[in-house]
């Protein structure tokens, strides 16, 4: 799949907390940022959670220990019915629509939303059912691996590709799921593993704090950067405080483009910028002194300054014990 831009997906999640104008003010914020889609969570709670899962250690720290994972999630997330709605105004205001599904009925709840990708989050990837069903969509889809090893990426993509979907539209990004990923365990050299699993686009999906680590992982070529934001760090739920607010997700989308310019081709030549700048940075020979026509150039006679432009200093062993054919002032450009 040939993609000369980063994709990037400003991750709203469940950072709504269950409220839908505030989704709706999301769409606009990640829009406003510049980011190329928004991606929702979508998931019948019951579906999903077992009434005796506990919640992760970051979501006791975030939300507290006084109500299950079952019930935090039954608090923040929206009805099936909402995501129809922010689909269309996503398509009204030019940005594009994703919703990550965790169960096989929101899976069937975003079928009719015509989404570009479907996104498949790190804990699903073991999921053998809901790995089938979303193949059977035959459409592209971007898989996060985090809490993956490599042996259970790869047989993830043999599940999704194995009745139809052509690899190429597998992409494939790293992920590590503690919210926030302390930067020893970010580990982006991983993206070079994934890469040889799929021959669709690589990235990488953030949980750090601050916007340095997808900006690198840009710089070391990840084609989809997703990112979770939030409208205010200091709403309660568990995801906000590992979130970018509006402004941190803008300046992170500036960088990306800033980087993605950047990289530039493989090709080593003078950029147009400084093409101006080889005669003046560059030398020349030039005369030492005066030198009279039928003298010899000697390296007495002959040396090498600014500007270029002139015989180059590589031709300084053709020019020694050549002979001037005309005089030559100080500082004059030598010609032969």
């Amino acid at each position: 799949m040939n993609q000369d831009k980063v994709i990037i997906i400003a991750e709203a999640g469940v950072n709504h907390n269950g409220d839908m104008a505030m989704a709706r003010d999301m769409v606009l914020a990640a829009r406003d940022a510049g980011a190329d889609y928004v991606k929702f969570q979508t998931a019948v709670p019951e579906l999903v959670i077992s009434s005796i899962a506990p919640k992760a250690a970051y979501q006791e720290e975030t939300t507290g220990t006084g109500e299950s994972q079952l019930d935090m999630c039954r608090r923040i997330h929206l009805p099936l019915s909402a995501y129809a709605e922010l689909a269309e105004l996503c398509r009204r205001e030019g940005i594009g629509f994703m919703s990550t599904p965790f169960d096989l009925v929101s899976i069937d709840a975003l079928v009719p939303l015509g989404q570009d990708w479907w996104k498949i989050p790190s804990g699903e990837i073991t999921n053998l059912p809901y790995l089938r069903r979303i193949a059977s969509l035959r459409r592209p889809v971007i898989m996060s691996t985090g809490m993956s090893r490599l042996d259970e990426v790869e047989r993830a993509v043999e599940i999704l590709t194995a009745d139809g979907l052509a690899l190429d539209k597998v992409a494939l990004l790293h992920c590590n799921t503690q919210y926030p990923t302390p930067m020893a365990d970010v580990n982006l050299r991983a993206m070079e593993s994934l890469r040889r699993l799929t021959t669709g686009p690589v990235g990488y999906s953030d949980h750090t704090v601050g916007i340095e680590v997808p900006v690198a992982a840009v710089a070391m070529g990840a084609q989809i950067i997703e990112k979770h934001f939030t409208l205010d760090k200091n709403l309660p739920g568990p995801d906000h405080r590992a979130s970018l607010d509006p402004a941190e997700l803008t300046a992170m989308v500036t960088a990306i483009r800033n980087i993605e310019q950047a990289l530039g081709t493989a090709e080593k030549r003078p950029s147009p910028s400084e093409t101006p700048n080889i005669e003046i940075a560059r030398k020349s020979i030039v005369a030492a002194r005066d030198i009279k026509a039928g003298e010899t150039f000697t390296e007495d006679n002959i040396t090498v300054k600014r500007p270029g432009g002139g015989l180059s200093p590589m031709m300084w062993d053709t020019v020694l014990g050549q002979v001037a054919v005309r005089d030559f002032k100080y500082d004059s450009l030598i010609t032969l």
